[in-house]
């Protein structure tokens, strides 16, 4: 069946409902619309048999959704109505929710239901649990949603009756947070509400800024709504009766000024930054602290995981250099088996790059960042002592991708989505990709996923060779998961002989062609992009930091 699909943004949802329709052998168009004229024009250039929406924020004119059935994926139960459903949810502490697909009519959210699924709410980031437990609840709806229109028997059912919920968009007044008299768990609720977007506004330090993300913070205390301490980016900020981490900060955009970046947290404040200690969380903290650490190593029998979650997955320079610190302790455990990764939502997107946009010398820092996750992925092509296991909990792109390609065995939770590509940010692409990926799926193969600059789904990505292992487990699961499976291949007998096996191999690769050969070639190619001034990396990087539309003129 021709699906065409219709979003505001080409974002991760949509991505995975166009591949695994795709897998499904549908022919599934996507088109990225502002405005009803665009919906119509999308419409006139494929004649679809049947309209998704998986998130659209312009309506669907009438002239379209009287002749075409467009099924409108909304983030909310039956009856639920508004733009802010999910941030109401998660700042209202709902316990569960739902995704419902609804046919498109004249009134917003009100029509007639497809399909419908339900969640647990887990005390997780919007961001997080759209990418999480709404994408899974979404894929379910949209399958079962197109197998009935598929059917030619199905009717729809009516949205009426006392469960309508109609609830307005969620200003920032009500996401205001008074940090005199708000508890922890009030803030977090607001915060998490907000994260990635559009963030809490508040005051900070003499100036404007959004809040992006939170953790709770057990031990610190101090006067509520001062800066109390910083970690890895992130600063520590009291509570009515406690503290919360806020890892970025995005400042309020000026009339007249450009879209702001959002940055790790420190980094935004810069010299308005108070005096305060810096505290590094240790790699193995206590059971029962709760405090924000975004790398930690714990063990599992013969079997070491090296857990890491980054804002939006993007790894800095400073990221990237403490991962590989924290690796190369990781290596000194008496382990046979090292898990990297394994938590929930993103794995990696590669470098950083709205800190590169807001450096004084961003090709400089293009530079940096590049050079430190390569010597990440170096490091973990170079582990000959154990196996290397890389454990996607969610999406993975570019160098993210490229970084897992560099472990024996490649685990991904299903209903992750997969971008192993550089070109629509304009990059050659590093991370030894010219070695991992071909190696992978072959080199004719590893020549279209770049060429082609598609997502890639978790079943498709099982068959091309780039993942090993596909875990059918909720987002919440995939950490207890993947640590059974890591104890599990430790305990194996056959991992001695791989082990071995693997050392040989590698020396073999290396007497063929250094790998230092494969990173001269590749950096040459990315160090000539990064310090040409006319290069299109440079204004596609500040399109997507800044979300606006990437400028026209293709993508190299």
């Amino acid at each position: 069946m021709h699906i065409l699909l219709i979003a505001s943004a080409f974002n991760s949802l949509t991505q995975r409902v166009q591949a695994e329709l795709r897998d499904r052998g549908h022919p599934v168009p996507a088109e990225v619309v502002r405005t009803e004229d665009d919906v119509r024009a999308a419409v006139a250039r494929h004649t679809p048999e049947l309209i998704i929406a998986p998130m659209l924020r312009t309506a669907v004119p009438a002239d379209v959704w009287s002749r075409h059935t467009c099924l409108i994926v909304h983030p909310g139960p039956p009856g639920d109505r508004g733009p802010s459903s999910l941030d109401r949810a998660i700042q209202d502490g709902e316990p569960t929710w739902g995704v419902t697909v609804l046919e498109a009519n004249a009134e917003m959210d009100a029509g007639d239901v497809w399909a419908s699924a339900a969640f647990p709410l887990p005390a997780a980031g919007k961001s997080d649990v759209y990418r999480g437990e709404v994408s899974d609840a979404a894929m379910d709806a949209v399958l079962l949603a197109v197998e009935r229109f598929a059917s030619g028997r199905h009717r729809p059912t009516p949205q009426t009756g006392p469960d309508i919920r109609s609830r307005p968009h969620l200003p920032q007044s009500e996401r205001r947070i008074d940090w005199r008299t708000d508890p922890t768990p009030t803030v977090l609720r607001a915060r998490r509400a907000a994260d990635s977007q559009p963030g809490v506004l508040d005051d900070l330090l003499g100036g404007r800024w959004f809040l992006h993300g939170g953790h709770p913070e057990d031990e610190l205390r101090g006067e509520p709504g001062t800066v109390l301490a910083t970690r890895a980016g992130a600063i520590c900020r009291a509570t009515a009766d406690g503290a919360v981490w806020i890892p970025e900060l995005r400042p309020r955009r000026s009339p007249d000024g450009p879209p702001t970046v959002k940055l790790p947290a420190a980094l935004a404040l810069g010299n308005r930054l108070p005096s305060v200690p810096d505290l590094p969380a240790p790699l193995r903290p206590p059971g029962h602290r709760r405090t924000f650490s975004d790398i930690r190593y714990e063990e599992h029998g013969e079997a070491g995981l090296l857990r890491f979650s980054f804002p939006g997955g993007a790894m800095s320079t400073d990221r990237c250099r403490r991962l590989l610190a924290a690796y190369r302790f990781a290596c000194t455990r008496p382990t046979r088996v090292l898990v990297f990764g394994g938590n929930r939502d993103f794995f990696s997107n590669g470098i950083h790059l709205g800190v590169i946009e807001a450096a004084a010398d961003p090709a400089a820092e293009s530079w940096a960042n590049i050079q430190a996750i390569d010597d990440l992925v170096e490091a973990v092509l170079t582990t000959t002592d154990r196996l290397v296991v890389a454990a996607l909990g969610g999406n993975a792109a570019a160098g993210g991708v490229m970084l897992a390609l560099a472990a024996d065995e490649v685990w991904c939770r299903d209903g992750a989505v997969l971008n192993p590509h550089y070109r629509l940010m304009g990059l050659p692409g590093s991370e030894y990709w010219t070695y991992t990926l071909p190696r992978r799926v072959g080199p004719e193969t590893a020549d279209a996923l770049l060429r082609d600059a598609e997502p890639v789904s978790t079943a498709a990505a099982r068959r091309l060779g780039l993942v090993d292992r596909v875990l059918p487990v909720p987002p919440g699961d995939f950490p207890a998961r993947t640590a059974e499976l890591a104890a599990e291949l430790a305990a194996e007998p056959s991992t001695h002989q791989r082990i071995t096996d693997k050392k040989l191999r590698r020396a073999r690769d290396e007497a063929a062609r250094p790998l230092a050969a494969y990173r001269a070639e590749e950096l040459a190619r990315m160090r000539h992009v990064f310090f040409d001034p006319r290069a299109r990396y440079h204004a596609l990087r500040s399109a997507f930091v800044r979300k606006q539309p990437a400028p026209a003129g293709g993508t190299t």
